[in-house]
């Protein structure tokens, strides 16, 4: 069994919320826009497994080190991973070449700042979104997510939500 935590669009904002649920996670997935080097380094320092793909403001500092996609398996499941997917029926083309070739179980997409979980029927996977944990954007209420995998099921799914505004 592996205790995910999934996070977007942090720009630049080291979520030191995610501190709080360390001692129970094995993986940290983040969706693009780190917006900093400084933290794609303090996750990659934490002592769990980061898988993360870059987003469209992450420059090359951060894109010489990772994909911009990202395929992989893990508890019975086939997962995607892009910044810019688009969603369920309107995929943009790379996305959905990518779902119709590798046929994922899970897709995860970050760029919209909009935390949505939905089944995909004629894709058939799930297709989740955890929203934005950074301050910057038109999102309203920070978020990230977790869910545990465990020998291809799905459960324990958590969505945790924060405040924009920002403590001084």
């Amino acid at each position: 069994m592996k205790h995910i935590f999934v996070l977007s669009d942090t720009h630049g904002h080291i979520p030191l919320e995610l501190e709080e649920f360390l001692p129970n996670i094995d993986e940290i997935w983040h969706i693009g826009d780190f917006g900093s080097k400084a933290v794609l380094d303090y996750l990659a320092e934490l002592s769990v497994m980061l898988r993360c793909v870059y987003g469209n403001i992450d420059g090359q500092e951060i894109r010489k080190v990772m994909q911009e996609y990202s395929i992989f398996h893990v508890e019975g499941f086939r997962v995607l991973l892009g910044h810019i997917l688009g969603y369920p029926s309107k995929y943009n083309a790379k996305a959905r070449e990518l779902i119709e070739s590798h046929k994922p179980n899970i897709v995860l997409a970050g760029h919209s700042h909009i935390l949505k979980v939905v089944r995909d029927q004629q894709l058939s996977h799930l297709h989740i979104n955890p929203g934005a944990i950074g301050y910057e954007g038109f999102h309203q209420i920070r978020t990230m997510l977790s869910f545990t995998l465990d020998s291809g099921k799905i459960d324990e799914f958590k969505v945790y939500e924060y405040p924009k505004i920002r403590k001084t």
